[in-house]
């Protein structure tokens, strides 16, 4: 016990955040692999991860705890991707301003930080749900109030209770939250915050603590994973997302890709026929995952994106050389719409937007990214369209950062986006726009069709890899092998009988003999609604519904 830290300096409070990135990075596929829903999207790992390479990144020059505090709590907020990325930001904010006006860290001072991370986090969650990350922080921050005299004990003896605690509510949270149960997964959330108390810990003893592999092995992150799936090894660090569209005329292509990319990788997705195929991985071996494709046909538009630098790069979310219609660039209420893919940018465009963030599933912008947006924005009042509900928290930071006088319509898809725009007013009274644009949203049922990245078991029955899914509200619906029937199982889940337009956005894996067959089938079922499909060429997802 003698070689144990007795406190924390400013240096060793910069080596926890260190040692936490490095933990993130390490098991961020398994904290990814915890999500319910096996959809390619921003996940719990990733967002985390991105989040505190911000941090990381803002306290590297900090020397006095003052200036450690201060850029943590600073980089944690303008940092923050998705609704996992903002709790973890309140969290850190919160031990931020318990640090810092102390010159080290004692057990005192991490019993004051535990117990005002768990408030900040609470009051950061409009509806707090038990069985998540707020469950396993407040559980470990009642441990730490356990003790009758907190400086009488060193802080490794304090963090190894609190720590045991936290895997305990960790390991509980799927009693508490049933969709967890149905899965077979704990939370996310409270396994990366678990990964802070390992970074505090291992610091103040210098030793490794050992991690429940149950929980963080990313073969077996599901407490009853599939019978039918294999074995994988634990693949750390996957570094890269590398993206292209492949041609070849063999219809094996796509099982074949799959299988060379198999020891490549995570998250593997090859969607596609007639000649065409989408294929996406996250890859430490960005050569072999191009050379595979050369090997089975011509690889065009490839795109790598470095996923650990992505939180730091301020042009990453932002649509190079995007300018409004010339009559919307003055606009006195101006909208910054979050999109991704060329044609359902120009929609938005189209529709008057005078900022355009790129985003959604698997690429949440931070705050920081959002921020500069609405900024360059000439207007005074600036709407902010979210189109995906992990961003919606990201958006509602904006207004207390700015001069400007933000307005979050919280449209949770990009079928809901369009549909505000619609009520959009240039030059109408701010609040009232808002307004008439949610109320806009209201009017329409949003649904989506995606391909699932990894096996699953869920609320709505097994998933395999490769199977399509229909998604309603963020809810899988429909689980089926064929694209075209899961977008019609989707279609006949949404439309409703006062229902009189239907909007197909496409996206760059949409098939147009699919597409066709869809279209046909509304006619024939629906000849009273009108049918109306529009180019979005947004990833991953290749058909977003809107019906009104």
């Amino acid at each position: 016990m003698s070689a144990n830290r007795l406190s924390l300096r400013p240096q060793d409070l910069k080596q926890v955040l260190n040692r936490y990135l490095e933990r993130l990075r390490e098991y961020r596929e398994a904290l990814n692999r915890l999500n319910v829903y096996p959809v390619p999207d921003g996940d719990t790992g990733t967002n985390m991860t991105l989040t505190v390479e911000a941090v990381v990144a803002e306290i590297e020059a900090a020397e006095s705890m003052d200036e450690v505090a201060s850029a943590l709590a600073h980089g944690a907020l303008m940092g923050a991707q998705g609704n996992s990325g903002i709790i973890l930001s309140q969290i850190l904010r919160g031990l931020a301003d318990a640090f810092r006006d102390e010159v080290d860290l004692g057990t005192a001072q991490l019993v004051d930080a535990l117990d005002r991370a768990s408030a900040a986090a609470y009051r950061a969650v409009g509806k707090p749900v038990e069985g998540t990350i707020l469950t396993v922080l407040r559980e470990a921050a009642e441990a730490a109030q356990d003790a009758d005299t907190p400086e009488g004990e060193d802080l490794a003896e304090l963090l190894h209770r609190v720590y045991r605690r936290a895997e305990a509510s960790l390991r509980n949270t799927p009693e508490l939250l049933p969709v967890l149960k149905e899965a077979g997964v704990v939370d996310a959330g409270g396994a990366g915050f678990l990964l802070l108390l390992v970074a505090f810990l291992e610091e103040v003893t210098g030793t490794e603590v050992p991690l429940p592999p149950a929980i963080f092995s990313v073969s077996a992150v599901r407490l009853a994973p599939p019978s039918n799936s294999e074995e994988k090894t634990s693949i750390a660090d996957l570094r890269y997302e590398v993206m292209y569209l492949l041609r070849a005329d063999d219809d094996s292509t796509g099982d074949r890709l799959r299988e060379s990319w198999s020891e490549l990788g995570e998250s593997v997705v090859v969607v596609g026929g007639g000649g065409i195929w989408n294929c996406h991985i996250h890859t430490d071996d960005i050569g072999p995952t191009i050379e595979a494709g050369i090997a089975l046909g011509r690889p065009e538009r490839i795109k790598i994106t470095d996923l650990l630098d992505q939180a730091a790069d301020e042009a990453f979310h932002q649509e190079a050389g995007f300018g409004p219609l010339a009559e919307f660039a003055n606009a006195e209420v101006g909208v910054v719409s979050v999109a991704v893919g060329d044609g359902v940018i120009e929609l938005f465009r189209d529709a008057g937007a005078q900022g355009m963030v790129i985003g959604g599933q698997t690429m949440n912008p931070s705050v920081r990214d959002m921020l500069d947006v609405v900024d360059r924005v000439v207007a005074a009042d600036v709407i902010v369209l979210p189109n995906n509900r992990n961003i919606i928290p990201v958006a509602e930071q904006l207004d207390a950062l700015t001069t400007k006088r933000v307005h979050v319509v919280p449209t949770r898809s990009v079928p809901e986006g369009l549909a505000a725009m619609f009520a959009y007013l240039p030059g109408g009274d701010p609040g009232s726009t808002a307004a008439a644009m949610a109320a806009a949203v209201e009017d329409v049922t949003a649904g989506e069709v995606t391909q699932a990245v990894r096996d699953a078991a869920t609320p709505a029955g097994p998933i395999r890899e490769g199977d399509w899914l229909g998604i309603v509200s963020g809810d899988v619906r429909v689980i089926t092998s064929e694209c075209g029937e899961a977008a019609y199982g989707v279609l006949e889940a949404i439309i409703g009988e006062s229902s009189e337009v239907i909007t197909i956005v496409t996206g760059i894996e949409a098939d147009e003999a699919v597409t066709d067959s869809i279209t046909s089938r509304l006619c024939e079922k629906h000849a009273d609604v009108a049918v109306d499909v529009v180019y979005g060429g947004q990833p991953l997802y290749p058909y977003l519904f809107g019906v009104e």
